[in-house]
């Protein structure tokens, strides 16, 4: 089961090895991104920022079939973009949550800061709503457990997005 999938293009950090890994009771963290599935550096040191923490890097099409064949296990899913989710959630992964986390700005985008750690572009909040559509019309924004979570489409509206 997926528990939770956090976006997040910081992907694994002290945040997330810590404070959001034991909050979920997650069994692994997972890293879904085509991208840095395919960067042999990058599944090389993503385990070592999360240590003693099963952790794995794996496209989308690999969590989907991973999900599938193990669906017993608590998931923790860092996507590095909102894109990412949204694939997961196309490709019919059933996601107990959706947090959106740090989403720095992307250098020659017409971004807005959303709050004080999420930039967006339109088409950025196009995909949130989506996501949203997929989980009942409702995203969170919540920077780590501890700290009350922000109704992130209310973000979008203010941020005029």
């Amino acid at each position: 089961m997926i528990k939770h999938v956090r976006i997040d293009n910081r992907l694994i950090h002290g945040q997330v090895a810590a404070a959001w890994k034991n909050n979920i009771g997650a069994d692994a963290i997972i890293v879904c991104n085509d991208d840095v599935a395919k960067d042999p550096i990058q599944k090389m040191v993503l385990p070592m920022a999360a240590q003693g923490s099963k952790v794995l890097v794996f496209s989308i099409d690999e969590l989907v079939e991973y999900d599938q064949q193990n669906p017993q296990e608590t998931k923790f899913v860092i996507c590095k973009f909102a894109s990412d989710c949204l694939a997961l959630l196309e490709k019919g992964l059933v996601i107990e949550e959706v947090n959106v986390g740090n989403q720095a700005p992307v250098i020659n985008t017409e971004y807005v800061m959303v709050n004080g750690f999420v930039a967006a572009t339109k088409e950025d909040a196009i995909t949130y709503r989506k996501i949203a559509n997929y989980k009942n019309n409702q995203l969170k924004c919540q920077v780590v457990p501890t700290r009350p979570s922000e109704d992130f489409l209310e973000l979008l509206k203010k941020a005029g997005l």
